[in-house]
C-alpha cells in the first residue's frame, strides 16, 4: 500500500520546501508515494520531476467540503494505506477512512485538527514533549527531525549578478518576511557592520516595510531583497555567514542547512536555534531582538577565520551524526511501516 501526502499550504517557506525534498527523497528511495496540494506550479513541477503523481484541491476554509471528499477519492483510488497530513490546514482536510492518518508537526499547533488521527511527528524533541504534555499517548507521538543535504557540486551564485563587491563580506539571512523572522534585527546589526552586505531571500507581507526600514538605516545600497528562491545551495554557498535572528523559531532549518553547506551561522536564541546549536562549538547564539550583539559577534566572527573553520567543522559532524538524508528516510520509512505501508 501507498502513502498520501497532503499538504494544504500554497506559498512558500521553510516547511514548503522541506515537504518536497522529503517526498523527493523517499520517492528516490522506492517509496510508493502520491500527494494532494494546494496549487503551486512550481511545487507541483519539481514533485513531478521527481516522478511523484500530484493532485490539486482547493484546501479551503471551513465551508469547503468538496477537498475532504477530493483527498477520499485520491486516496481509494491509489489504494493508500496512510495519509501523512503536514500542518493545520491539511490535517482538518484528512478524512478517516480504511487508512491510517499521521500528522507531522513542525510547530506548536493545535491538536484538536488531529484527533482521531493514529500517530503525531514531531520534528523537534521539545514538540513531542508537548504533545505529550497536552495529553497525547506517548506511544502515539514520534521525533523525526529534518535531514539536511548539500548537492555534491555546487555553483555559487555569482555575486557580480546581485551587484555585490566580490571581497566584501557576504551575510545571508533566509526565511519569510515576516515579524517571527526578525529581519529588521539583521538589518539594524547591519548598520554596525559598514564593510559587509546582506542577501535577504524570502517573499513575505512585510517587504516594503523592511525595505522602508533599510533606507532609513542607510543600509539599503548593501542590501539584496532576493524574494522566493529555488536555488538555496547556490546561495548558502556564495555567502560568508548566516544570520538567524528568529524571534520565534520551532526548529530553524536555516541552521541545519547551513551546517550541511559548510556556512558558519549566527542564531537568537529563540526555541528551536537554542535548542540545535551548542553555543561556540558549532554554532553562536545572541539575545533575541538584540542587534547590537548579532552585529558584535558578526564582527568577531569575521575577523577570526580559524573560529568559522572550526564552527563549519563541527557543524557539518553534526549533520554527519543526526541530520543525515538516509538515516531521516529510514526513520520514516520505518514508520510507515507499522501501518502497513512502505
Amino acid at each position: 500500500m501507498s502513502v498520501l501526502h497532503l499538504l494544504g499550504s500554497g506559498g512558500e517557506g521553510g516547511a514548503e520546501t522541506y515537504f518536497v525534498d522529503l517526498v523527493t527523497a523517499l520517492s528516490d528511495a522506492g517509496l510508493e508515494q502520491a500527494c494532494a496540494l494546494r496549487r503551486n506550479p512550481g511545487r507541483q513541477a519539481a514533485l513531478a520531476a521527481a516522478g511523484v503523481p500530484v493532485s490539486t484541491l482547493h484546501f479551503g476554509g471551513p465551508l469547503d467540503l468538496m477537498t475532504r471528499f477530493g483527498v477520499a477519492s485520491t486516496a481509494r483510488r491509489m489504494e493508500a494505506g496512510l495519509l501523512v497530513a503536514w500542518m493545520n490546514r491539511a490535517a482538518r482536510h484528512a478524512p478517516s477512512g480504511p487508512w491510517a492518518r499521521v500528522g507531522r508537526l513542525g510547530g506548536y499547533y493545535k491538536l484538536k485538527n488531529y484527533r482521531g488521527f493514529d500517530h503525531l511527528v514531531g520534528n523537534t524533541r521539545d514538540i513531542v514533549d508537548w504533545v505529550v504534555s497536552q495529553g497525547w499517548p506517548q506511544d502515539r507521538v514520534s521525533y523525526i527531525p529534518n535531514f539536511a543535504a548539500a548537492p555534491e557540486e555546487v555553483t555559487p551564485v555569482d555575486r557580480a549578478s546581485l551587484d555585490t563587491p566580490p571581497e566584501a563580506p557576504l551575510l545571508l539571512s533566509m526565511g519569510r518576511l515576516h515579524g517571527a523572522k526578525a529581519h529588521d534585527v539583521s538589518l539594524k546589526a547591519l548598520a554596525a557592520l559598514p564593510d559587509a552586505w546582506l542577501w535577504i531571500a524570502g517573499v513575505g507581507p512585510l517587504e516594503d516595510q523592511l525595505k522602508t526600514l533599510a533606507q532609513s538605516l542607510g543600509v539599503l545600497d548593501r542590501v539584496r531583497f532576493l524574494g522566493w528562491r529555488n536555488d538555496p545551495s547556490a546561495l548558502y554557498s556564495a555567502a560568508d555567514v548566516c544570520l538567524f535572528p528568529s524571534r520565534f523559531e520551532p526548529l530553524g532549518n536555516v541552521v541545519i542547512q547551513a551546517w550541511a553547506h559548510g556556512l558558519p551561522v549566527i542564531a537568537a536564541a529563540s526555541q528551536g536555534p537554542a535548542a540545535l546549536i551548542r553555543d561556540g562549538e558549532d554554532g553562536l547564539l545572541v539575545p533575541i531582538d538584540d542587534d547590537a550583539a548579532l552585529a558584535e559577534a558578526t564582527a568577531a566572527l569575521l575577523a577570526d577565520p580559524m573560529r568559522r573553520i572550526r564552527l563549519i567543522q563541527n557543524g557539518h559532524a553534526r549533520v554527519e551524526a543526526e541530520f543525515g538524508k538516509a538515516a531521516i528516510v529510514a526513520q520514516w520509512r520505518s514508520l510507515f511501516q507499522r501501518f502497513g505501508a512502505a
